[in-house]
């Protein structure tokens, strides 16, 4: 009869164990704390924040002062709107567009494939330029200043490309072929078998799609110049950069401007970081499933 019980380390695995989580609490600390700081300021009254030096454990004077002028500016909720529109847009585009290049490259028996594949990986590593891109959506398809910059030009991604084909690939190659006898055309294939039979992997590429078009503002700065079309990565970019908080102070005096302005800033990190935090947790599991995927196989 085998006995049971715990298994037994030695010194050295214990020490190893020890030192390992203290390092591991160690980065924890080390990587939320900058987190929990813009928190913590966030909710602090802007004077005592100006004011306070050294580490923050906690807000300083709980006051929701700087969020209630956040929401009070037109500008965040039009990026708000314009960053949510190119988010589901953008993703269900990328989606579309990506499952129907990696469908016809992981057929079989269709040619030119190779080829095709490597002209696409090319892309990873070389460019047409800044100056060139910009000519060719602004000029000569005249999609200057419009939120059509900002979608089309970027349907595909090689990266995930590769992703969803070594996924597609990996599908038996017999449930395309009894489709085939069956009467379906590549469409029904597509949407009805090989997608649903991917969908951990189009997890990921959502959560590869909408974080980029989340987090997107260099495209909007070069092509966007009316304001009602800044998304809010953009409207961030001014406050924090441009430090163009002075607008969203109200009527306070030129003394107070500065720490208000600071409280503005951190508010307005948070209101645009949140959203997209709180979908990640649901997606988590999946981003390490097609990173892995991506490795495995070409």
């Amino acid at each position: 009869m085998a006995r049971s019980g715990a298994i037994r380390r030695s010194i050295g695995e214990n020490i190893f164990q020890i030192v390992n989580i203290v390092f591991m609490l160690f980065m924890i600390v080390v990587t939320l704390y900058p987190f929990l700081y813009v928190i913590f300021s966030s909710l602090s009254d802007s004077k005592q924040l100006l004011s306070h030096t050294g580490a923050l454990l906690m807000p300083k004077g709980f006051s929701f002062n700087a969020y209630a002028m956040v929401f009070k500016n037109p500008n965040i909720m039009t990026g708000y709107m314009n960053t949510l529109i190119i988010v589901v847009a953008g993703t269900l585009l990328n989606l579309f567009m990506t499952s129907l290049g990696a469908y016809v490259l992981s057929r079989k028996g269709v040619p030119w494939t190779r080829p095709v594949m490597l002209l696409i990986i090319f892309t990873m590593f070389f460019s047409g330029g800044l100056i060139p891109s910009y000519l060719l959506i602004n000029n000569w398809l005249g999609l200057g200043n419009s939120l059509l910059a900002l979608l089309i030009p970027g349907m595909i991604s090689t990266w995930n490309l590769i992703i969803l084909r070594t996924s597609f690939e990996s599908i038996p190659e017999s449930l395309v072929e009894s489709a085939w006898i069956d009467g379906a055309h590549d469409f029904t294939i597509l949407f009805r078998i090989v997608i649903p039979l991917s969908l951990p992997v189009m997890a990921v590429m959502v959560l590869f799609y909408g974080v980029g078009h989340w987090n997107a503002w260099f495209n909007a700065m070069i092509y966007l110049r009316e304001r009602n079309l800044f998304p809010l990565q953009l409207i961030l970019r001014e406050i924090l950069i441009q430090n163009s908080t002075a607008y969203m102070s109200g009527e306070t005096s030129m003394e107070d401007a500065e720490a208000v302005g600071e409280s503005i800033k951190y508010a307005t990190i948070i209101v645009a970081t949140l959203p997209i935090l709180a979908v990640y947790p649901f997606l988590q599991k999946y981003f390490v499933k097609g990173v892995m995927i991506g490795s495995i196989k070409g």
